[in-house]
């Protein structure tokens, strides 16, 4: 039994959709039909774009979903997955895939959602750490001991979880995961506290467009982030998908939950190759690899 797991912000590089571009029709037809939608020139930027450039996230968000889905679309017939995740924005790619969204709603709710992120960021400036060589309880009774606005954000695998806050509260529980015994506890270059309460704006404005965007059953079950069970309900996928702002991406959680499924083979979907060091340390027994296009 096989998943398919789709990437999130971070993934990116430049010139990373080049080769879907200049090999099939099919995705020079969804970078014109993605221009169009969003309003500006994403195949350029995804084409001939700086590091930098990409590193936007009203920029970042789209290109990542674009060159997922198309990358999909590609496999065809083969695309036969017995369950799909998506790390974060890859939940937005994931569901796409499956056939719970058409891509045009879905490109839409992903530009949406960044530019809500950003607006949350705007307003409450905040950060995100990666802690690494703690057990997950450990860091979580850290950041409860805090003051102010810190929390698990990202189980990503054992002994690697990001947190999510306020500078200050960011730096304070920093300091004292590194006396707990941290090998690292490093402030992420992010734009603002991402999968925390200070997202709670992004949220609320992100919560109308999925309500009222029209969901299907998915051909098969998603692992969803916020709650890293099976889901094939639509309305059930809409709630968790409207939680999954201010909730932990489960990463770790959703991973085993697939493995206890009867899932043996992990393919990545997208750009770059970080899920599968994931999976890799979550279980190196399973199968690990990603679709080469």
């Amino acid at each position: 039994m096989k998943a398919y797991l789709f990437p999130g912000q971070g993934s990116q590089f430049p010139g990373m959709g080049k080769n879907l571009f200049d090999r099939f029709k099919m995705a020079k037809e969804m970078f014109q039909a993605s221009n169009e939608i969003l309003g500006y020139d994403l195949s350029a930027i995804l084409l001939e774009g700086s590091k930098e450039d990409l590193q936007l996230t009203r920029v970042t968000q789209p290109a990542i979903y674009l060159h997922s889905v198309i990358t999909a679309k590609v496999i065809g017939n083969d695309f036969q997955p017995n369950a799909v995740a998506g790390h974060s924005l890859g939940e937005f790619s994931a569901l796409t895939a499956a056939g719970a969204i058409d891509f045009e709603s879905g490109l839409k709710l992903v530009s949406q959602r960044a530019e809500a992120m950003q607006k949350a960021c705007n307003l409450s400036k905040g950060t995100m750490a990666a802690v690494l060589g703690l057990e997950d309880h450990i860091v979580k009774e850290v950041c409860q001991q805090t003051l102010g606005v810190v929390v698990a954000a990202n189980y990503n695998c054992p002994g690697q979880l990001v947190i999510s806050g306020s500078i200050d509260a960011i730096e304070s529980a920093c300091k004292d995961l590194k006396a707990a015994g941290a090998r690292k506890a490093l402030v992420l270059s992010v734009g603002g506290a991402f999968h925390s309460p200070l997202m709670e704006p992004a949220r609320s404005e992100l919560a109308g467009a999925i309500d009222s965007t029209h969901f299907s059953p998915p051909i098969c079950p998603i692992y969803q982030n916020s709650t890293a069970k099976a889901v094939k309900d639509p309305l059930e996928i809409q709630k968790n998908l409207i939680a999954q702002l201010t909730a932990p991406v489960r990463w770790t959680q959703s991973v085993n939950a697939m493995i206890e499924s009867g899932i043996t083979n992990f393919i990545e979907v997208g750009p770059g190759k970080v899920l599968q060091g994931l999976v890799r340390k979550i279980s190196p027994e399973v199968s690990v690899s990603s679709e080469e296009i």
